[in-house]
């Protein structure tokens, strides 16, 4: 079961649409890892149990943090949302391809590894196999999460639209089925344009598949327009998450959970905070306007 309540990380690397103001003072603060971990030890003492991962830089900090303290957090979920793809334009801007690949790739893996990767991926560059990169790419950011608790795994929101523009059915059936058999985990996918990709998934046969996207009374960020978000909310069979709820505080926390929690279609909330407060004040409306009562006392599935 994906859990009801998932804190989201924009937060932690400056990212808000909405004011470029705003989105700098959290770049600033939260470029000390301390204060994303403080902000995760918040959200893990009020009852919140999961939390959504972009795998940047910062990702492997946490990671790190999370085995450190297993014991503490035994029961903490991570939904990984992969690839990062800025990690992957800016480091070849900076350092170009063959730098990017020898980092990103060869460091950190052993001889073992490395032999694997080649025999999947070393064909890649002559084939130009996308199938064969998003493999590679998937066994390389996993490494991040290994001994933690990982419930699903997304496809980053550049990368699903950037598929769905092309159509490319094929590409988001191989990515469920290769992060299911490899590592007996669900996918899931994160779009700016969720009545689109839902048509594509269920065109390609997925069933009931995953679809993170922002879901918000103002309309904000949900293409083409709200109507087309709700009457597939109201009328297909699918998982859907909501995110972006509050429109990078554009709408008021009441309002926003309010209007979420009018479609029972909607399992999942993810959300970002950067403070005690505002974490409490969140999970607090969800639980109340859910129903749910007792979500501190939940234990992730294996």
């Amino acid at each position: 079961m994906i859990d009801r309540i998932i804190l989201g990380d924009n937060q932690f690397f400056g990212i808000n649409h909405m004011s470029e103001q705003k989105a700098s003072a959290l770049s600033e603060k939260f470029m000390d890892l301390r204060n994303i971990l403080n902000v995760i030890d918040a959200a893990y003492d009020c009852g919140i149990r999961a939390l959504m991962l972009n795998t940047n830089d910062r990702a492997k900090g946490i990671c790190d943090y999370l085995r450190e303290n297993s014991s503490r957090y035994s029961d903490f979920c991570l939904y990984p949302s992969m690839p990062y793809a800025h990690k992957y334009a800016n480091s070849v801007a900076q350092k170009g391809i063959f730098t990017t690949i020898k980092e990103t790739i060869i460091s950190g893996n052993s001889f073992g590894d490395i032999i694997q990767l080649v025999t999947k991926g070393g064909s890649t560059l002559f084939e130009k196999d996308m199938i064969k990169v998003m493999q590679l790419l998937v066994d390389v950011e996993m490494k991040m999460f290994r001994g933690l608790q990982v419930k699903v795994i997304f496809l980053q929101n550049i990368v699903t639209d950037l598929l769905l523009g092309f159509c490319l059915k094929e590409i988001f059936m191989a990515f469920s089925d290769y992060v299911q058999s490899r590592y007996g985990i669900e996918a899931g996918f994160i779009t700016m344009n969720m009545p689109r990709l839902l048509e594509l998934l269920l065109e390609s046969g997925m069933e009931n598949p995953i679809v993170c996207s922002a879901i918000n009374k103002s309309g904000y960020l949900m293409n083409p327009d709200i109507a087309s978000y709700e009457a597939v909310l109201r009328k297909k069979s699918f998982r859907p998450i909501a995110m972006s709820i509050m429109a990078s505080g554009a709408i008021v926390p009441e309002d926003a959970v309010r209007y979420v929690s009018a479609f029972p279609s909607i399992g999942s909330i993810v959300f970002g905070a950067s403070s005690e407060h505002h974490l409490n004040e969140t999970k607090q409306l969800i639980e109340r306007y859910s129903g749910l009562k007792n979500n501190a006392d939940r234990v992730c599935d294996s």
